[in-house]
């Protein structure tokens, strides 16, 4: 009788040791495949307590009459994220800087994380300053500094006096500036995209070429890695921790979700469920996973763009700017998806640490 039950005992433990959920810990866990539920308690703060955030991206505050969007919670398939804890991070990270380093989608993620934060300590005497391109949220209690540095591409755009703009794809001379850091966050890709009057260079130079114009994918992988092989050379990943901001999706072709080819994020009001984007996955995220597979230094990839895609209610459209002028499908509003992108985060820096252990 004995044997038989340690038998019986041994097999149950074993069964509910295969199929319980994975913990946050599990390093075989993929936090980017999931799906998006209804949680009651989101969101995360409200935005009209963060009184610094960007007018572009309160959606509420500019007369958006839905709020059922902020209501989501990413759902990693088989495993459940780590609560997110601000005063958690914020002792992880007292003494120390953070500078996310991108173009208007870093500033969505960094304006996401300071209110974030904010919200876990809502009395704290915070600073926040701008100085040309480079933003500072300070916040004394911890010594912490969340930095913004606004650069579109990375490698430099410069004012030649016979060209005009000049894209260089093969020069970073502002790197200096990224030395130092505790945490790096990095993004590039949206401004690639642009034509016409909205092109923001004249000329695309790399070694002694110069383009005016060439296949923008072809760039862009330029472009990157030059930036792996900046990093490669002068990140101490010891020292400094380096993240990829992954591709942003855009929502102006309702085709990609099954509605019309007029239809846009504007109106939106829920996400895509499932776990499967029917528009397919954007070209340019095989274009960064295969430079950062290249690299010595290990860079995190927060690959946000499948969770991303489904969210295609997540954004201002016409609640950006205060009126029904433009139709913004490009960034997103607070609260919203790029508060997930901070949970990510903050998961794999919780799973890293314990790893260690």
């Amino acid at each position: 009788m004995g044997h038989e039950f340690f038998t019986f005992t041994y097999i149950f433990l074993l069964f509910i040791l295969w199929f319980r959920p994975s913990s946050c810990i599990d390093a075989g866990c993929d936090f980017f495949r999931g799906s998006w539920v209804y949680d009651d308690s989101y969101p995360l703060y409200n935005a009209s307590m963060c009184s610094f955030i960007e007018k572009q991206f309160d959606c509420l505050g500019n007369g958006r009459p839905d709020d059922v969007y902020l209501k989501y919670r990413w759902k990693p398939s088989g495993c459940e994220l780590p609560k997110f804890n601000g005063q958690d991070l914020l002792r992880r990270y007292q003494g120390k800087k953070i500078l996310f380093v991108g173009d208007s989608l870093s500033l969505n993620q960094w304006q996401s994380l300071t209110c974030m934060l904010h919200a876990a300590l809502p009395q704290s005497n915070f600073s926040l300053s701008r100085t040309g391109s480079l933003s500072t949220f300070y916040m004394p209690e911890y010594n912490i500094s969340l930095m913004l540095s606004r650069n579109a591409f990375l490698v430099d755009l410069v004012l030649d006096k016979k060209l005009g703009r000049v894209l260089k794809l093969d020069s970073i001379q502002n790197g200096d500036f990224w030395k130092g850091f505790d945490m790096l966050i990095f993004n590039t890709w949206h401004w690639w995209l642009h034509k016409g009057n909205q092109k923001p260079w004249d000329y695309i130079q790399q070694g002694d070429k110069v383009y005016e114009d060439m296949d923008r994918l072809v760039a862009f992988g330029e472009g990157l890695r030059t930036w792996s092989k900046w990093v490669d050379s002068n990140v101490n990943p010891a020292k400094t921790k380096v993240f990829f901001q992954g591709i942003s999706p855009t929502h102006y072709n309702g085709t990609e979700w099954n509605a019309s080819r007029t239809g846009s994020c504007n109106g939106e009001t829920q996400p895509i469920s499932g776990g499967v984007y029917p528009g397919g996955t954007l070209p340019a995220v095989a274009v960064v996973k295969g430079v950062l597979s290249n690299m010595t230094t290990g860079v995190r990839l927060l690959d946000v763009t499948t969770l991303s895609e489904l969210r295609k209610d997540g954004h201002p459209s016409v609640y950006g700017i205060g009126g029904q002028r433009g139709n913004d499908c490009s960034h997103w509003c607070l609260a919203g998806v790029p508060d997930t992108w901070n949970q990510l985060l903050y998961a794999i820096l919780v799973t890293d640490a314990k790893s260690k252990i």
